[in-house]
């Protein structure tokens, strides 16, 4: 829950706007050499020696992306930073710098923030970038987080959606469907709560598929990875949105078709106990789920044997001619088309 009833409460009335901003961001340091000018002025300034900026921004909605009678405050400000800085990775470079900007409604006390920017040090420590900037504005109802990452690549290393060709391998990495699950979970056990405000859920059998959900992590490690293999890929996306959405975006933005194998994708075993538990298809969840934050991308058929080995990366498909379509080959070796199922925020 938001508050202790036992604490007190600091109204942000008392601080003001820039009070507030200087208060939340006092102990934000400068890492990167390419922060000229970060908090503090009316704009920041950075300098990246000739290298190619690329930019993302996204936002967060209270009651449409997050629900915080379940998502910690701090592991909120941890996975708004996350889902950005997937974006970033996402186009095989590396991210540099965050903004992040708040409405927020009166409910909110200043020692809620603080939990919130909490968990944007942590993500900004562990991934070595800089908050740089951000807004902050009330709000009549809830919370509202925007936030910009802004990331460097030379521009022969940025991988866009298209690039593909046919006979590209198609690789994912880690496991997906565990964060939608994840959900599923904490959505349970809320109904029971309010039924029943003294039944403490017991959410350790589902450890790993709840911190999917409340605590993803951007895949930094596998650009840093790939570049140690020498493997540049000729499209990525990051799953944000499931599986299947994104399969469409790489084949729409390469004008190509696609198999994928269902055999092929990667399940953690808690995705496929927990999809039995809640008598769901495990290969819809994992092509329709969302909210992973793995990384799909295609490489030439000749990188093959450099991750061939790798249990970080898995080869779940190949590219084809525009004219084959997009379909998934099942385990019973018929092909199903595959259309894009994923979340989408302005569904009822």
């Amino acid at each position: 829950m938001l508050e202790d009833k036992n604490q007190e409460r600091t109204s942000l009335e008392k601080l003001g706007e820039f009070g507030l901003i200087e208060h939340l961001t006092k102990n934000f340091e400068l890492k990167q050499a390419s922060s000229m000018i970060g908090i503090g002025d009316d704009a920041a300034v950075m300098d990246h020696n000739g290298k190619k900026t690329v930019i993302s921004t996204d936002m967060l909605v209270e009651g449409v992306h997050f629900d915080l009678s379940y998502m910690p405050l701090k592991h909120l400000g941890y996975k708004s930073v996350m889902v950005n800085l997937s974006d970033i990775y996402a186009m095989n470079a590396m991210a540099t710098q965050v903004t992040i900007s708040l409405a927020i409604s009166n409910r909110f006390p200043l020692e809620a923030l603080e939990e919130f920017y909490e968990g944007v040090a942590l993500a900004c420590k562990l991934y070595n970038v800089d908050l740089v900037g951000g807004d902050t504005t009330s709000s009549t109802r809830g919370m509202i987080i925007s936030v910009t990452a802004i990331g460097i690549a030379d521009e022969n290393e940025i991988v866009y959606r298209s690039g593909s060709k046919p006979n590209d391998l198609l690789v994912v990495t880690g496991d997906i469907g565990g964060a939608y699950l994840g959900l599923q979970v904490l959505e349970r056990e809320k109904e029971v709560f309010k039924v029943n405000p003294n039944n403490q859920p017991d959410l350790e059998p589902y450890s790993y598929i709840v911190e999917r959900q409340l605590k993803p992590e951007a895949r930094k490690d596998v650009i840093e990875l790939l570049q140690k293999l020498e493997v540049q890929p000729t499209s990525m996306i990051d799953i944000s949105d499931g599986l299947s959405s994104e399969v469409m975006h790489l084949c729409k933005h390469s004008d190509l078709g696609c198999n994928v194998f269902e055999d092929k994708i990667p399940l953690d075993p808690t995705v496929i106990a927990a999809s039995e538990e809640f008598k769901m298809d495990s290969t819809m969840i994992a092509l329709s789920g969302g909210e992973d934050y793995e990384l799909l991308f295609t490489i030439d058929q000749s990188d093959f044997p450099k991750i061939k080995a790798n249990p970080n990366l898995t080869v779940i498909g190949h590219m084809t001619e525009k004219s084959e379509g997009v379909h998934l080959i099942t385990r019973a070796e018929t092909k199903i088309p595959i259309t894009a199922q994923g979340w989408n925020s302005f569904n009822k």
